[in-house]
């Protein structure tokens, strides 16, 4: 009997590098101006990268289910009515105890009890900076925990760059815990199980600092965008993050809505951060690797206010949102857009942007809010709702609403 051949192995695929951007002349020494209208600013010194520490074990799987993160009849909710609901913020660490966050939580658990079942929110999506600055587990109680005690939905998180820094500014003693151990202790651990700062909420069991999240109606890629606004380390001669991303692009069900979370904005015309070209560049090379799917949504944090932009993208027009008016900053310190060079006025929208496919449809620069979105198999529809910081029950009506319609890829 003649042995039988081996089949041979087939050669892994050779992980793809990014592309970084070019950083300017004399970038390291001090901020370029960036024109009027331009939302994406220019590339950073990238001095901050700060590698998720060992001790932290990187499951083979990222991906996380819905299901074990609430009820079981929440699924089931879902299932039945076709529509699934949730809150997004980021930027909420209240660590000037302006009350700010705590106000925007009373108001989520409103709009949450005056909801018929079927329209509650599931979950609140947090788009990172959970806690200020440097994310340590001893302040979880304060900025986290307490705030949210009377919220009844469960709270999933991607990380921002204060919950991965280890030094505020130059100078500073180092933070005494190593980076991310907060996050990783209140959001990523072994199980779900009472949180030693707090009787009123489980700690979640998500599986990494970017991670997937699986549900009936929609997939949800989280990055973590680190300290500096990037992906992976721009001296390493592996992007394992960016891989990642292309994977998660190829395999998410076409049948269901894809939306991508990730706490630096691609764009933002803010006068102080700008969108982060990196991570502009990241999901286009990304989506161009991965066959040509752009995420239906995308959601950030990080600039502290409200900015919605529409993207042209072939033939559909997509949505790109800033959401990180949480609560840490005051209404005072809230980051304001670029002002008009030539009569000092604000912009007014619909404003076109210095990139064609880019348009700013609405924001709110003045007062702090948060998003509620609902998924059903033909559209997102977001509502954005504000805070007057006043005595009193807020208004139920939106600031900005906007539907994105699943079937032609467009905003209506």
């Amino acid at each position: 009997m003649a042995a039988k051949k081996k089949t041979p192995k087939k050669p892994s695929p050779k992980p793809l590098l990014m592309k970084f951007r070019a950083k300017p002349a004399g970038n390291t020494t001090s901020k370029p101006t960036r024109p009027f209208g331009d939302p994406v600013a220019a590339p950073k010194p990238h001095p901050n990268f700060v590698v998720i520490p060992s001790a932290n074990k990187q499951p083979q799987d990222l991906s996380y289910d819905l299901a074990k993160a609430v009820p079981p009849g929440v699924i089931k909710a879902i299932n039945s009515s076709g529509q699934m609901v949730f809150f997004s913020v980021g930027d909420t660490g209240d660590i000037n105890a302006t009350g700010i966050t705590r106000d925007l939580a009373v108001q989520m658990e409103d709009l949450y009890q005056s909801s018929p079942a079927a329209s509650q929110p599931a979950w609140l999506y947090h788009l990172g900076d959970v806690v200020y600055y440097n994310g340590e587990n001893t302040d979880y109680r304060d900025q986290f925990y307490d705030p949210y005690k009377f919220l009844s939905a469960a709270i999933l998180a991607i990380p921002g760059n204060h919950d991965g820094q280890t030094i505020v500014n130059k100078g500073d003693p180092p933070d005494p815990e190593p980076s991310l151990k907060g996050f990783f202790a209140n959001f990523c651990d072994s199980k779900r199980q009472p949180s030693q700062s707090s009787p009123y909420r489980l700690t979640m069991n998500q599986p990494w600092a970017y991670w997937t999240l699986n549900t009936p109606l929609a997939t949800f890629i989280g990055l973590y965008s680190n300290v500096d606004g990037s992906l992976d380390n721009w001296n390493d001669n592996k992007h394992p993050q960016f891989n990642w991303l292309i994977s998660q692009l190829k395999t998410a069900d076409k049948n269901k809505a894809l939306i991508l979370s990730v706490h630096h904005c691609p764009f933002s015309l803010d006068s102080e951060h700008g969108g982060y070209g990196d991570i502009l560049d990241a999901i286009d090379q990304a989506v161009a690797a991965s066959g040509g799917r752009y995420p239906d949504l995308v959601l950030s944090g990080h600039v502290h206010n409200y900015q919605r932009f529409s993207r042209k993208v072939g033939n559909g027009t997509y949505a790109h949102i800033v959401a990180g008016a949480g609560g840490y900053a005051s209404i005072k310190a809230m980051h304001k857009l670029q002002l008009n060079p030539q009569t000092s006025a604000r912009i007014t929208t619909p404003f076109q942007t210095t990139l064609p496919d880019v348009t700013l449809q609405q924001y709110n620069e003045d007062l702090p809010g948060f998003l509620r979105i609902t998924i059903t198999k033909k559209a997102i529809t977001g509502e954005y709702f504000i805070n007057t910081t006043g005595s009193g029950p807020q208004s139920t009506t939106p600031f900005d609403q906007f539907s994105f319609n699943l079937v032609n890829k467009k905003i209506t």
